[in-house]
C-alpha cells in the first residue's frame, strides 16, 4: 500500500493540466529559491522535521491547497526534503543547504537531482547553449512537452542563476567553481594485510570514486543486519536519485524508476 501523502505531492512535480499533454521527463514548475525557502521553513518551524499542518500554518496556507503540494513536491525534486506519514523531513542535502557556509555547494549539489536539468548539463558540457526558442525545441526532444517546454524553459533558467552555474554568463552552464559533489559519510578503505605487492600502505584505491556511489554504499547496513523494508525502499528511492546524477540515459529509455513498497497482511 503506498503512502498516501506521497502521491498527491509527486503528482504536483510536473503538473499535467488537462489539454498540455504529458512530459516523460522530471522536472519542476517553481524553482530552486522555492525549494530552499521552504526546507529552511521546516528548519524554522522544528528543526530537521514538522509535520504536514505545522508547515502549511507556519507558510499561512492550506496543508490542502495544490499550491502548498507544489512547493512540497519541488522541494522533494531537489533532493532537499522527505515526508513519510504527514512528516517532512530535511535530508541530508536539505540540512546542508540551510547552513551558510555549505548552501553554495549544496545548491550546486541539488540542481544537478533534477532529471531535465542533468540532462542539459551533459548534452552542452563545454558548449554554447542553444537561444531559448531552440532551447525550449531540446527540452522537447528530451521528453518535456511541447505546451510545458516554455515554463520549463524559464524554471530552469531561474535555477542554474541560483545555483551558479550562470555565473560566467546565461549563454552556458559551468559547474560553480570549488563545489564538487560531497557524499555524507564516505567509507572508509578496504583493509589490506600487509606484504601485498604492489598495493602500497593505503589499501589501494576506493573500489568507486564518484562520491555520490560511495555516500550510497555508506547507507547500507552490515551483513545479517536488521533492514526493515521501509528502510530499504528509501535507500533504493536514494539510489536512483543517484543514478540520476552519476550515469547518462539511453536516448531509446522511455519512462523513469520508482520504487513502490506493496504491505500485505499475516494470515
Amino acid at each position: 500500500m503506498t503512502e498516501p501523502n506521497v502521491v498527491p505531492e509527486v503528482a504536483q512535480e510536473t503538473p499535467e493540466d488537462e489539454g498540455q499533454g504529458r512530459s516523460t521527463i522530471r522536472f519542476p514548475y517553481l524553482d530552486q529559491d522555492d525549494a530552499v525557502k521552504l526546507a529552511k521553513a521546516i528548519h524554522s518551524v522544528a528543526g530537521n522535521s514538522c509535520s504536514r499542518d505545522a508547515l502549511a500554518a507556519y507558510l499561512k496556507v492550506s496543508a490542502k491547497a495544490g499550491g502548498f503540494n507544489l512547493r512540497t513536491g519541488t522541494a522533494k525534486m531537489f533532493g532537499l526534503i522527505e515526508s513519510d506519514k504527514g512528516l517532512f523531513s530535511l535530508t541530508d542535502l536539505g540540512k546542508r543547504v540551510i547552513d551558510p557556509k555549505q548552501e553554495k555547494a549544496a545548491r550546486a549539489d541539488s540542481f544537478l537531482l533534477i532529471p531535465l536539468y542533468k540532462r542539459i548539463f551533459d548534452q552542452y558540457r563545454n558548449q554554447m547553449l542553444p537561444a531559448n526558442p531552440a532551447l525550449e525545441k531540446a527540452m522537447e526532444q528530451m521528453g518535456v512537452a511541447p505546451k510545458q517546454a516554455d515554463k520549463a524553459r524559464q524554471a530552469f533558467q531561474r535555477s542554474a542563476t541560483q545555483a551558479g552555474y550562470f555565473a560566467f554568463g546565461t549563454d552556458r552552464l559551468i559547474a560553480p567553481q570549488g563545489t564538487q559533489p560531497q557524499a555524507e559519510a564516505p567509507p572508509p578503505p578496504l583493509e589490506e594485510k600487509p606484504g601485498k605487492g604492489g598495493q602500497g600502505g593505503n589499501g589501494g584505491d576506493p573500489p568507486h570514486n564518484n562520491p555520490f556511489i560511495q555516500g550510497l554504499l555508506s547507507k547500507l547496513p552490515p551483513e545479517d543486519a536488521v533492514w526493515s523494508t521501509d528502510q530499504r525502499k528509501k535507500w533504493l528511492q536514494l539510489a536512483i536519485s543517484v543514478f540520476e546524477v552519476s550515469y547518462k540515459t539511453a536516448e531509446n529509455d522511455i519512462g523513469e524508476l520508482s520504487v513502490t513498497l506493496t504491505k500485505t497482511s499475516a494470515n
